[in-house]
Order: structure tokens, then C-alpha cells, then sequence
């Protein structure tokens, strides 16, 4: 799974990488962002949009909120109701530049941090959501796609996130408009190890109150 992950970056170097015309809204830079926390999507309509929602899927259908769904498995996104009609209409890119996964040993569990070699933004493969309230208020929300791990992650985890590369971004954001076209699990694999490092970080961050750009330096 992918339960944390950062993004340090500018709003204006993600308008410049991901081509976006339309930003609702802004955010700071985050070092370690939590499930049920509201992070940027970019997503198409009409124009390339730039918007938070909360990371946890709640489906159109469901009957409460509640703190929904952080990870879809690409396996299952054909067939589980949850990701069912948002992966044949609703793709997104979840944008970042690096994640955390935990190694345990002895009963403590040591946080490490993924990202590219060069440290350069990259996207999460999404599905996006809306539900409604009973009061009419709503929801936007998302969930980041997990496949089989590189033999970089599987060193400490059996799944990692599907990270799109930079050329199959639009053909994630387009193609949703027309579901026949092409083979969209495709795009959804393992993110070469020879392109990502793998560091280890400081055990603050297993507190995701911890916000800090110390999250993202290495530790001893």
C-alpha cells in the first residue's frame, strides 16, 4: 500500500510539469501527508485542473462518508464496486516527489523514503470520486493505485504506488473520456528500480502530525 508520501515542491513548479491551466485553491508545501488529508489532484475538464480532495475515496454510491478508500489495487479495479466506474471515468494524477514505506526489524519499524534519482515531481496513477451529503454538500475524493512491487520496494513491501511516467500522463488524464480506447491497465506497472533510490529518514515521521522538511533528509 501507500499510506504517506510528500510534496515539496511549488505550486508553480506543478503548473509548469503537469501543463495546468486552472488551480482551486492552494497548499503549502507538505512533508508528510496522512490518509484522510486533503492533497492536489490534477484532473481534466474542459481544462487541466489542479484541486485538493481528500485522500480516501467515498464512491458517489455510498451511504455514509466516512474516511474512505487510500489505495486501489490495480487488480481489482475491473471489478470491485469501489473502483468500478471511477477507473472507466474518473482518472487522475496525484502529484509528488516522494513516498514512505516502513521496514520492521525487532519490532521497530524504520521509515524509508522512495523517490526518483533526482528528486523531479512525478504522478501517482488516481481514480477520483464525488459523494453527496444528505445536506447536498460535496465531497471530492481519491484514492492512489498500488501493482506488484519493483525489486527496490520489495525489499521491505509487497505492493508499491503505480507511478505513471511523465510520456503516459495524458493518455491516463485523456483516455477517460473514452474507456474503449486502448488498454489503460497497461500503463499501471512497476516504476523501474534503476530510476529510484531508496533513503532512510528519520523515525519522526511515523508521527503524522510531524511536518517538517527535516522529514525528507537522511538519517544515520
Amino acid at each position: 500500500m501507500c499510506g504517506r508520501f510528500m510534496l515539496s515542491k511549488s505550486t508553480p513548479d506543478m503548473i509548469s510539469r503537469f501543463g495546468i491551466i486552472e488551480v482551486i485553491a492552494d497548499m503549502a508545501p507538505r512533508y508528510n501527508i496522512a490518509p484522510s488529508q486533503p492533497i492536489w489532484v490534477v484532473r481534466e475538464e474542459r481544462v487541466r485542473i489542479m484541486e485538493p480532495m481528500q485522500w480516501g475515496l467515498v464512491p458517489f454510491w455510498s451511504r455514509e462518508r466516512g474516511s474512505g478508500v487510500i489505495n486501489a489495487r490495480m487488480e481489482s479495479l475491473t471489478e470491485k464496486p469501489t473502483f468500478k466506474q471511477a477507473f472507466r471515468r474518473k482518472h487522475c494524477l496525484i502529484p509528488a516527489d516522494g513516498f514512505y514505506e516502513w521496514r520492521s526489524n525487532n519490532g521497530v519499524k524504520r521509515p524509508f523514503l522512495f523517490r526518483l534519482n533526482e528528486g523531479e515531481l512525478f504522478a501517482f496513477a488516481g481514480l477520483w470520486d464525488e459523494w453527496t451529503s444528505p445536506d447536498g454538500s460535496p465531497l471530492r475524493s481519491c484514492a492512489i493505485i498500488t501493482v506488484p512491487p519493483n525489486t527496490l520496494l520489495a525489499k521491505i513491501h509487497n505492493r508499491m504506488p503505480a507511478i505513471l511516467s511523465a510520456e503516459d500522463e495524458n493518455r491516463w488524464l485523456d483516455e477517460c473520456a473514452n474507456p474503449v480506447a486502448g488498454d489503460l491497465l497497461s500503463l499501471l506497472a512497476p516504476y523501474p528500480p534503476e530510476r529510484m533510490e531508496m533513503i532512510p529518514v528519520s523515525n519522526k515521521v511515523n508521527n503524522p502530525r510531524y511536518e517538517n522538511p527535516e522529514c525528507m533528509e537522511r538519517a544515520e
